[in-house]
């Protein structure tokens, strides 16, 4: 059997390991137990985004400090994803995982559980195409397994941090006679993303394995994962897996339901998303129900004809703020208002995440 907590813990700037430390110190968490740890950090969630490697380097040397193992030893047993960009409302914050093993039976009740996991490193060349495609797929099917998840049906989210293509790997790549996907190191997140949803997609039966193809990747749009939600970042060569569900093997005090945004104001979907962890919200969340909501985990995504509900926006045609950018802030928004909190997970980017324009949402909830 399995124990899952979680904890929301603020963040001054990226390099703020304060407040893990100090929930470290009062004996609350025990580093050995960290699994895996999920933030959102203040930088523009573009390519030169430095703050997610910052606030990855910053937790890794603290922690390797106090595990007294080396920073390589933590990044291999510890998933690091760190998510770019606090637009508008946005708090930046990060969500901390443990778990461990406890005594105890299997019940009918399901709980919280959690599987992370590694692929092997990507040559440029690989980036973005149907062998990180496949390679996703692999290592997501292992972690339902390890994470005691029988049904496929109750994995609820799959967070993914995916490697991106800059000037020097594209020129290693061609020093080797190799061609890569993209030679627009911007583009290269949305072919990673989406080439990392696609195999969460077929790991998990929402696709068939004969309509994913190498033209596929942001491509056909009526190819998506409900569950996936993936975010690229120049700071990691591999992809770094965080599996979530609810299983009978778990005593865990917190359960997760998901559900997906039709598009970046579809306040209805998070709604959906609470009941199915367990709330029973009508409209909107009431103040004790509030309470028992832990953190919202959503994309957010500018539809590609640049309306929403029929409504032109300039999203995609403002020089001056990338769309990316301008969805998160949207999304955060609506979600932020929803719960009363504006320190919620909001990633950009939800290429082959969802329907055109929207993407996935899952609440964890304290039962």
């Amino acid at each position: 059997m399995m124990d899952v907590k979680i904890y929301k813990i603020p963040m001054s700037g990226p390099e703020d390991i304060s407040g893990l430390k100090e929930l470290v110190d009062k004996g609350e968490i025990d580093p050995t137990e960290i699994i895996a740890m999920l933030g959102k950090t203040e930088g523009n969630g573009c390519v030169n985004d430095f703050t997610r490697g910052y606030a990855t380097q910053s937790f890794k040397l603290y922690l390797s400090k106090v595990l007294n193992k080396s920073m390589e030893e933590i990044g291999k047993s510890i998933a690091f994803i760190m998510s770019g960009g606090t637009e508008g409302i946005l708090s930046p914050h990060v969500t901390v995982f443990t778990k461990k093993e406890i005594e105890g039976k299997e019940s009918d009740e399901k709980s919280l559980a959690i599987s992370v996991g590694f692929t092997k490193e990507f040559l440029p060349e690989e980036m973005g195409t149907l062998n990180m495609v496949k390679e996703v797929e692999k290592v997501v099917l292992e972690l339902m397994k390890s994470s005691g998840i029988k049904d496929k049906s109750d994995v609820h989210f799959v967070q993914i941090k995916t490697p991106l293509l800059t000037s020097d790997r594209i020129n290693d790549a061609h020093s080797r006679g190799k061609e890569v996907v993209t030679h627009d190191t911007y583009e290269s997140m949305g072919y990673t993303r989406g080439a990392s949803a696609l195999g969460v997609g077929l790991a998990l039966g929402e696709l068939e394995e004969g309509d994913v193809k190498e033209e596929s990747i942001l491509n056909d749009w009526s190819l998506y994962s409900k569950i996936a939600s993936t975010s690229a970042g120049v700071e990691l060569l591999n992809c770094e897996i965080i599996l979530l569900g609810n299983s009978t093997t778990s005593k865990s005090n917190y359960k997760i339901g998901h559900s997906v945004m039709k598009n970046s104001i579809d306040q209805e979907a998070v709604i959906e998303a609470m009941n199915i962890a367990g709330l029973k919200v009508d409209k909107l969340p009431n103040e004790e129900q509030k309470k028992k909501i832990v953190n919202i985990f959503a994309k957010a995504e500018t539809p590609s004809d640049g309306y929403v509900k029929g409504r032109r926006t300039t999203m995609l045609t403002d020089s001056d703020i990338n769309h990316t950018r301008q969805a998160r802030s949207v999304v955060g928004a609506v979600v932020a208002a929803i719960i009363g909190d504006p320190m919620v997970y909001v990633s950009g980017g939800s290429e082959h995440q969802g329907p055109d324009g929207g993407g996935p949402v899952a609440v964890i909830i304290k039962k």
